[in-house]
């Protein structure tokens, strides 16, 4: 299979498959956070196991997931509008810092016998409000780390990457040390894995952006980022479905401690590799997009993508011994973040650069402030039904997504392939493509 040669050639011509390593900022950004992208998956995984472990309740578990990721829906659309107006380097780095102070206080709690579940929540929602600012700025940063725009899908290609490469380390990590020493070391390792990132953003030298000093009022700026996404179709599809996904789709993870323990009669241990395999099928796809030359073709595996996610749910519900899960999980990882890292490439090769922070903050949003929902809703279903027969819901959702977006698609490329036309990403082969061009350009407002 084509995807599958791609991987090979990931593999072998680095050259071509990181070629984004090429600039200075670049490396420093890599290197810093993917040793901090560890620490926060082996977090991730204490924190979901620590609460099963001390509430022994499905509902709870989706709560505290719900309290974490709410305020990413109710503030990033207008913390968009901030973004566009201040420093991204200076958002991220400060970010970076209040995360760390989070996991220490987290780790000393735990260390200190006194945690209690109201201090889980608590502290999820400060990382909420954090993530809510640190999520849209990282995005829209990335543009300012690569200086050639032609680079940029490769960039994100290998943050997905990096993102999943700690995904794979961390969760296996964070079960074996569970077992052997408790979450309060996973969280004081967290906390410690946050001065990596934060020493490589204070080494590297950023061009200032230009910020726009205009004094334009504040719920103008920020209806104009609505009625922009609003009214360019293949945003508003692409943002539709990824929030379809994040809903219906993403309470899987925050299920797997019950997989790992009532389904597959494991222990943390399974619990990691389990999020591990995840991550090895997502490092899959992070490197198939990662060896494209072009973002040509991304629009199409966007709904191929959401399918393989949707029908690995499926088969993994039905799943009840160990390795026929773990052999699942790799498709299940692997659909995620081609979805994933595909749409976030095709949206920021075709924003507008004066709305990056608003449209980024939108994308924060449908791809991670509806998860509370799906964790909520996932949660309650669970108690109901099952975890087994709510992920067989939630895949057969995403497929049905999945469908619908592959209907519109025809109609949304040619919106998209005049903006390539213009970047020099595609010939104009046709006279009338600069009217069409022109006709595919969004209002302001």
């Amino acid at each position: 299979m084509d995807f599958i040669k791609n991987i090979f050639r990931a593999i072998t011509d680095f050259k071509t498959t990181f070629r984004a390593f090429k600039y200075l900022n670049y490396r420093l950004w890599f290197s810093g956070q993917g040793v901090s992208l560890i620490g926060t998956w082996m977090q991730r995984i204490a924190v979901g196991w620590m609460v099963y472990r001390l509430t022994n309740s499905a509902f709870l578990l989706g709560m505290v997931g719900f309290m974490g990721q709410i305020p990413i829906l109710i503030l990033t659309p207008f913390i968009g509008v901030f973004i566009d107006r201040w420093s991204r380097y200076h958002v991220v780095l400060v970010m970076q810092i209040l995360a760390m102070v989070q996991a220490f206080i987290l780790a000393f709690l735990v260390l200190h016998g006194s945690i209690q579940i109201w201090h889980i929540m608590a502290l999820s929602v400060a990382l909420g409000i954090i993530n809510a600012f640190d999520m849209p700025a990282r995005q829209s940063f990335v543009v300012e780390m690569v200086e050639k725009k032609e680079d940029l899908g490769n960039a994100i290609a290998l943050n997905s990457t990096m993102f999943n490469g700690a995904r794979l380390f961390g969760p296996s990590i964070g079960g074996m040390l569970i077992a052997v020493v408790g979450e309060g070391i996973c969280f004081l390792i967290n906390g410690i894995s946050f001065l990596s990132v934060i020493v490589a953003l204070l080494f590297m030298k950023i061009n200032p952006r230009k910020l726009n000093k205009t004094k334009v009022n504040f719920f103008q700026e920020f209806k104009q980022g609505f009625s922009y996404v609003y009214q360019f179709p293949p945003i508003r599809a692409i943002l539709i479905l990824l929030t379809v996904v994040s809903i219906l789709g993403m309470p899987y993870a925050i299920l797997m401690p019950i997989f790992a323990k009532e389904i597959l009669k494991g222990g943390p241990n399974t619990l990691g590799f389990l999020m591990a395999g995840a991550g090895i099928g997502a490092i899959a796809g992070a490197l198939y997009l990662a060896s494209k030359k072009t973002v040509l073709g991304l629009d199409r595996m966007i709904p191929i993508s959401t399918a393989i996610f949707g029908f690995g749910l499926v088969l993994f519900s039905v799943s009840r011994t160990f390795w026929l899960s773990m052999a699942i999980i790799l498709f299940i990882g692997f659909g995620m973040m081609v979805q994933m890292a595909s749409s976030n490439t095709v949206i920021q090769t075709i924003v507008d650069e004066d709305k990056r922070g608003r449209v980024m903050s939108l994308y924060a949003m449908a791809f991670m402030g509806t998860v509370p929902f799906g964790s909520l809703l996932g949660g309650a279903v669970a108690a109901k039904i099952g975890a087994p027969h709510t992920i067989l819901l939630s895949g057969v959702c995403c497929v049905i997504g999945a469908v619908m977006f592959a209907r519109e698609l025809p109609e949304l490329r040619k919106l998209i392939h005049p903006i390539y036309a213009k970047m020099g990403i595609i010939p104009e082969v046709a006279s009338g493509i600069q009217t069409a061009s022109r006709l595919s350009t969004p209002p302001d407002d």
